[in-house]
């Protein structure tokens, strides 16, 4: 076999052996588009999850008639936290805990305050951002190597998008005139089709690949204990800030709305959408919420008997750093915005998949007719060798 031929058919071993890795990335970024929308695929298939409003103009109830819902229906639960999701039509979701040392998470109705289910401890939308996120490979010893296998995908698909931008010369006149030829044949259609998935994702394949990559160095960084986080390590309360109480009986406590009016004084514009309530008598209350950044919680903490401030975490108290990471996530998954942003999420992850697996096909396409073009010249070239070799072989006899 000669240099050239050896070197084509080294090339042919490779494309074959990349086939694997792209329907791997095929798999991650179908799964990462369903896990975009699995909350919502879950609230179609358990009425438990909906928010169901009794009339037109019922208003919802505020933190404290939620609470006081709660005890009224089951005295002896202890409520850990509530969760308003961001969509409307979702019901709470409300961390308790039983006398018995059960501890769940319970569906409340953010009308009526009546408990209408309890959440799976899994359930459809865990288990699909955890195949996405980590091939359901469990975590035994820091981030496991199912979380650094696809955060690494965000290599290859960073320079697939930089190298395609380079190829596909002049890609911006795809905007103005975009082309999709379906009376062509397959090839031609499949080929128009991946150049146009891929034009009109760049700014989403960018955000997907750049953040997989921070996910990625993330994991590196916590499994050899590096930090970059400025946020404080807020202690117990002393024995002597807690109010002594009668025998028997609680501490008596500011309410609910009471502590997210503070925090609302101290934060402006803080919409309160989770409230963590002390686990013990020296243990903090805690107020979160999104601002006018919608990728960022900030969050109050207050002592929950006189409702001081004991710390806050605000934007203003990220560094730059901090900042551009902690954006990282909610823009990889789209929860960030309600609705309407998961939906574009969901249409560009599509748009992403379809890319992907149009570019496998016309791939798998040009390597088995290259493969099939070589094994036949290599054949006929076995053919003609073989020939001189059986023409010499009568005179080889007579002799």
């Amino acid at each position: 076999m000669s240099k050239k031929s050896r070197s084509k058919l080294w090339f042919l071993v490779h494309s074959w052996l990349a086939l694997p890795i792209w329907f791997f990335v095929l798999i991650v970024c179908v799964t990462g588009t369903l896990a975009v929308v699995s909350q919502e695929i879950v609230w179609l298939a358990n009425p438990q999850m909906r928010a169901s409003q009794p009339s037109d103009d019922a208003p919802r109830l505020s933190y404290d008639q939620i609470l006081a819902a709660i005890k009224q229906a089951e005295p002896q639960t202890l409520v850990q936290s509530i969760n308003r999701p961001d969509e409307s039509h979702f019901a709470l979701d409300v961390e308790v805990s039983y006398p018995d040392g059960r501890s769940l998470t319970v569906y409340v109705n953010p009308y009526t305050g009546v408990i209408q289910g309890t959440a799976p401890a899994f359930d459809f939308k865990a288990f699909t951002r955890a195949l996405h996120g980590w091939w359901l490979v469990p975590f035994t010893n820091g981030y496991s190597w199912g979380w650094y296998l696809v955060s690494l995908l965000g290599v290859p698909m960073l320079v697939s998008l930089i190298t395609g931008l380079v190829v596909y010369k002049r890609f911006w006149k795809g905007f103005l005139r975009p082309t999709l030829r379906v009376r062509h044949g397959a090839r031609i259609f499949w080929g128009d089709f991946h150049r146009l998935c891929g034009i009109w994702s760049i700014w989403f394949i960018a955000v997907i690949s750049i953040t997989g990559i921070w996910f990625l160095i993330k994991a590196i960084l916590f499994d050899n204990q590096i930090s970059i986080s400025s946020e404080p390590i807020i202690p117990a309360m002393s024995r002597e800030s807690v109010p002594i109480s009668a025998a028997g009986t609680p501490p008596p406590r500011i309410s609910l709305d009471r502590a997210i009016e503070i925090a609302q004084q101290k934060i402006p514009g803080l919409e309160a959408s989770y409230v963590n309530l002390p686990g013990n008598a020296y243990s903090h209350m805690s107020v979160s919420g999104r601002g006018w950044y919608p990728l960022m919680y900030q969050t109050a903490t207050l002592n929950p008997y006189n409702g001081e401030m004991a710390s806050s975490r605000l934007l203003s108290d990220r560094s730059s750093l901090e900042f551009v990471t902690e954006s990282m996530r909610p823009l990889h998954t789209g929860d960030f915005g309600g609705i309407w942003i998961k939906l574009i999420w969901f249409f560009f992850g599509l748009l992403l998949s379809m890319m992907i697996l149009s570019g496998l096909l016309i791939w798998t396409k040009r390597t088995a007719l290259a493969t099939a073009n070589a094994l036949k010249r290599e054949d006929k070239k076995n053919r003609v060798t073989a020939q001189p070799a059986l023409r010499r072989e009568p005179s080889e006899a007579s002799l």
